[in-house]
């Protein structure tokens, strides 16, 4: 019986083993430090990219009196919303999604006070120190996403 008992153990140490190194490389097979640019993280930079967009040229139409407030604000959702549902890996895309998120809720709070005739002033204020924060964030790690396949210069 001993012997079952020390071959179960040892079967049990070489799992918890592989089981560590695993963890301790990560999905590449190398130390976690290193980072590749994933399909996740270039599918949140087209999604910011082109929600920016959609949201700058919603911006130009509302300042315009072309578009309602309403409009304005389902684009921040659908923003909203294609961001949530992007996964970067790259921690510097992770840190400037949850940057973007806050600043298109601050954009959403100025529209929604615009159109209930209080000043935006607070909530524009916000939302322009968040986008210069994610751009300077951007920029600083701008080289080093490029040397890992992350084009960020849409970005910036």
């Amino acid at each position: 019986m001993k012997p079952r008992i020390t071959a179960a153990a040892g079967l049990v140490l070489a799992v918890a083993a592989l089981s560590g190194v695993s963890l301790l490389l990560g999905p590449t097979g190398q130390a976690g430090v290193v980072h590749t640019c994933y399909p996740v993280d270039k599918q949140f930079i087209v999604a910011a990219q082109l929600n920016m967009t959609a949201l700058g040229e919603a911006s130009e139409d509302y300042l315009r009196g072309n578009t309602k407030p309403a409009e304005v604000i389902d684009e921040t959702n659908a923003a909203l919303r294609s961001l949530g549902n992007t996964r970067p890996t790259d921690p510097s895309l992770t840190r400037t999604k949850l940057i973007l998120k806050v600043m298109f809720l601050e954009y959403q709070k100025a529209i929604m006070a615009d159109s209930h005739h209080h000043s935006p002033g607070a909530h524009i204020f916000r939302a322009y120190g968040l986008a210069n924060f994610a751009h300077d964030l951007l920029a600083r790690e701008q080289g080093a996403l490029k040397k890992r396949g992350c084009d960020v210069s849409s970005l910036l």
